[in-house]
């Protein structure tokens, strides 16, 4: 453990024995970290992968730095089918720490298999379309886009909860606990798959057991004097034979008398209650359908936030991935650069660092790309005004500009660079900007020939850098008119 101010190894004192600040907290936060770790550990073993996500988040709360609590975090969303999730883990946690980090072999594992990586996208994607499929009403494709979904990714656990509503919609009660049993099996103490089961067994009255069934049912059979034997428990239970006529007299007529009782409860019982019993059904299920389409529309309402909330998590990976791939990029052109650089091959390490953003570099490595710039600055500043003037004679006045641009910012602005800038914003008619790089010129180089182009190309368009001149003096006129001082004042610069 290191302090978090300094960075040093603490010991068995409550201050630091380097900056001797006081570190009580750190270490009850840090033991608390690990202590959640155990518990989301515990649960991701017997699959309460729901338990377990609660419970390394709180980990990370505690110690963001623990990166066993962060790489399991993202097993267990890789788990339950949220990819996307499991890579943003691994992803920070590589970050975090590049060196001896198992999240680094997750990541490429995954980016090896990169048509599984491509159908995880896929299913991702198909579910989304299944959710719009069902808020415009089209049941029948979502039900058929959503087993697909689950065959290409059968741990996503949101395509079984949407598939399992589906059925519920259409009261195929069992098809809806298949799929919610298949959920169950992944994260057995998910509140959304048991919420949806509670409502199947309300409307089939019949209990779900979710656990697997050991015992096996005893057999009965058959005595040599009709008893059954069969065993219950530890007991071996012999059930004696009924009691049956032999003869064929008595059977008929117990057979004419239970069908004379029968016709008569028949009528006077059972028809009129048959007829009770119909209508109540009858209300009872307008009653459960309001109830349903109430508790439907509730739940769609739900999946639609989740839906929200995963594209936002969706977008937020995508970004991170992408900065950390670009990062790496720029880290990359900057080691080869380095290299050309100690080589002596100057024009090489010219283009390398060309391709660096230096903005995502650290202190040291912008050290490092300083240091480079500063030797082989002018070469690439040199490539892109030879550049810029290749652009110039191909008519291509847009890249002229971006190239001589960035020769113009490259260490001092010289003379060349900003003239044929100049020549870029005139070709594209530019007269605004083409007129301010031609007085530059003008103003640090009096007497060279470029400065005398430049302004006889000033002259030459002095009406049109007028009247530019005075729309912009306009529009700030009118942008200060809400303060009476301030207009005053701007208006006596103006005059003089």
């Amino acid at each position: 453990m290191n302090c978090m101010i300094c960075n040093a190894p603490l010991n068995a004192s409550d201050h630091c024995p380097k900056c001797g600040c006081k570190v009580t907290a750190q270490k009850k936060a840090w033991a608390l970290s690990g202590l959640y770790y155990n518990q989301g550990l515990e649960k991701a073993q017997v699959r309460d992968l729901s338990g377990a996500i609660t419970c390394l988040k709180r980990s990370l709360k505690m110690n963001k730095l623990n990166i066993q609590a962060r790489n399991l975090l993202g097993l267990v969303y890789f788990e339950t089918g949220e990819v996307v999730a499991a890579l943003s883990q691994w992803v920070i946690s590589k970050n975090m720490m590049p060196q001896n980090n198992v999240a680094i072999g997750y990541i490429e594992k995954l980016q090896k298999d990169g048509n599984r990586l491509e159908e995880i996208n896929n299913s991702i994607k198909k579910y989304n379309q299944c959710l719009e499929y069902c808020r415009s009403g089209n049941i029948d494709m979502a039900k058929l886009q959503l087993k697909k979904v689950l065959a290409s990714n059968p741990k996503l656990i949101k395509g079984y909860h949407l598939l399992s509503l589906i059925y519920i919609h259409e009261e195929e009660y069992e098809k809806a606990r298949r799929q919610l049993k298949a959920a169950a099996k992944i994260d057995k103490s998910n509140t959304t798959t048991l919420r949806f089961l509670r409502e199947v067994e309300e409307q089939t009255g019949r209990r779900t057991n979710l656990e697997p069934r050991f015992g096996m049912r005893e057999k009965v059979r058959e005595g040599k004097d009709g008893s059954l034997i069969y065993k219950s428990g530890n007991d071996v239970v012999i059930q004696p034979p009924e009691f049956r006529e032999k003869t064929i007299t008595n059977t008929l007529i117990n057979l004419i008398l239970g069908l004379v009782v029968g016709a008569a409860a028949l009528w006077f019982l059972v028809v009129p209650a048959i007829t009770q019993n119909v209508n109540e059904a009858a209300n009872e299920k307008v009653v459960d359908y309001s109830n349903q389409m109430a508790t439907q529309a509730a739940e769609l309402e739900r999946l639609q936030e989740q839906m929200n909330a995963s594209q936002e998590s969706v977008d937020t990976a995508q970004s991170q991935i992408e900065a950390a791939q670009q990062q790496t990029t720029d880290y990359e052109n900057l080691l080869k650069s380095w290299d050309e650089y100690q080589q002596g091959n100057f024009t090489n390490a010219a283009n390398a660092i060309a391709e660096v953003n230096s903005d995502n570099l650290s202190v040291e490595g912008k050290s490092i790309y300083d240091t480079i710039m500063n030797q082989v600055g002018d070469t690439l500043k040199q490539q892109y005004r030879n550049e810029g003037i290749n652009y110039i004679n191909a008519g291509d006045y847009d890249s002229a500009i971006e190239s001589l641009q960035k020769a113009v910012n490259i260490g001092t602005q010289d003379r060349r660079s900003m003239y044929y800038l100049a020549q870029a914003y005139a070709g594209k008619g530019d007269v605004e900007n083409a007129a301010a790089w031609y007085q530059k010129v003008v103003d640090n180089y009096p007497g060279t020939q470029n400065a005398l182009d430049a302004q006889d190309y000033i002259d030459a368009h002095s009406d049109e850098i007028s009247s530019a001149d005075s729309e912009d003096d306009t529009q700030n006129e009118g942008d200060s008119s809400s303060t009476a001082g301030n207009e005053d004042a701007v208006q006596g610069t103006t005059e003089e």
